[in-house]
C-alpha cells in the first residue's frame, strides 16, 4: 500500500454515482457525489430514508465499489483492487462500528477485541497488549474478562469501539452506533467519539438523529443520492483536548 502522510486526505470521493440493475431496471443510489474528509475531521453522514446515506457507508467502508467516479482510502485508490485486497484495505484502515455489537457469545471482551489481531497475524503476546490498551482507552479495562452476556449495552458497544480501534485504522466508521442504546447510553457513547476524535481520530458517523449528529465538527445532510448540504461547526465544548492520537501499533514495543 502507499505511504501517506499527515496531508492525504483520509476519504476522497470525486463525482462518485452507484446504479444498480440496467435497463428500466436502473436505480441510482448515489449521483456524482464528491466528498473529501481530511484527517481528524469527525463527520456525521445523515439522510432520509433512500437518501443515499447507507450505499455511500459501503463504498466508504469498500464493502461496494462506485459504478462510476474515484474512490481513495487513506492514499489507496480501491478501483482496481480485488476482493482479497479490498479485505486487507478494510482490515488495516478502518475500524467499523455498527448498530448491532456483533461480540461473539461466551467469549470475553479481551477475546473479541483481539479478533482483528488474529486475522492480521499479530503475535499472541502482543495482541494481548494492544487490546488491553484499546479496552482501557473506552473504559473497559476492568471488565476484560467479561462475557458479551456480563456487558450491559453501552458497554457493549464500547467493547465494539475497542475492537474497531485496536488496529489503529486510519478511519473509525460507525454505522447507527447508538442504534440499540438508551439515552444515558448513548449520550456516554458519543461522548467517548468526540474524546477519540479530540484525540486526532478521524471519525464518520452514519445516523438519522440530530442529536447524535450534533457531536460532530461537521455534518453532511444526503437527499435522493446527492450532497444536499456540507455544514462545519466549531468543536462542542468539554469533548478533548485536541491532542495527538495514542497508536495501539506502538504498545507493545
Amino acid at each position: 500500500m502507499p505511504t501517506t502522510t499527515a496531508s492525504t486526505p483520509v476519504i476522497d470521493l470525486r463525482q462518485v454515482t452507484k446504479t444498480y440493475g440496467n435497463g428500466k431496471l436502473e436505480v441510482t443510489a448515489l449521483t456524482t457525489v464528491d466528498l473529501l474528509v481530511e484527517r481528524g475531521e469527525f463527520v456525521a453522514i445523515m439522510g432520509p430514508s433512500g437518501s443515499g446515506k447507507s450505499t455511500l457507508m459501503n463504498i466508504i467502508g469498500c464493502l461496494d465499489v462506485p459504478t462510476r467516479g474515484r474512490f481513495s482510502l487513506d492514499g489507496v485508490d480501491v478501483r482496481t483492487l480485488d476482493e482479497a485486497a479490498l479485505a486487507q484495505v478494510r482490515l488495516r484502515k478502518i475500524g467499523f462500528v455498527f448498530q448491532s455489537f456483533n461480540l461473539i457469545p461466551r467469549t470475553t471482551a479481551l477475546s473479541n477485541v483481539e479478533l482483528p489481531l488474529i486475522y492480521a497475524g499479530v503475535k499472541p503476546k502482543d495482541r494481548q497488549a494492544r487490546a488491553l490498551a484499546a479496552l482501557d482507552a473506552v473504559g473497559l479495562a476492568d471488565r476484560a474478562d467479561h462475557g458479551p452476556s456480563e456487558l450491559s449495552g453501552g458497554q457493549q458497544q464500547r467493547a465494539a469501539v475497542a475492537r474497531a480501534l485496536v488496529s489503529d485504522p486510519a478511519l473509525l466508521l460507525a454505522d447507527e452506533p447508538t442504534g440499540n442504546l438508551d439515552s444515558a447510553s448513548t449520550a456516554e457513547m458519543m461522548a467517548l467519539f468526540a474524546r477519540l476524535n479530540a484525540e486526532g481520530r478521524t471519525v464518520v458517523v452514519i445516523t438519522h438523529e440530530d442529536e447524535v449528529a450534533s457531536y460532530a465538527t461537521r455534518v453532511v445532510r444526503l437527499r435522493d443520492g446527492r450532497v444536499q448540504s456540507d455544514e462545519r461547526r466549531s468543536r462542542p465544548s468539554g469533548t478533548g483536548n485536541g491532542t495527538a492520537a495514542h497508536s495501539f501499533s506502538e504498545v507493545a514495543s
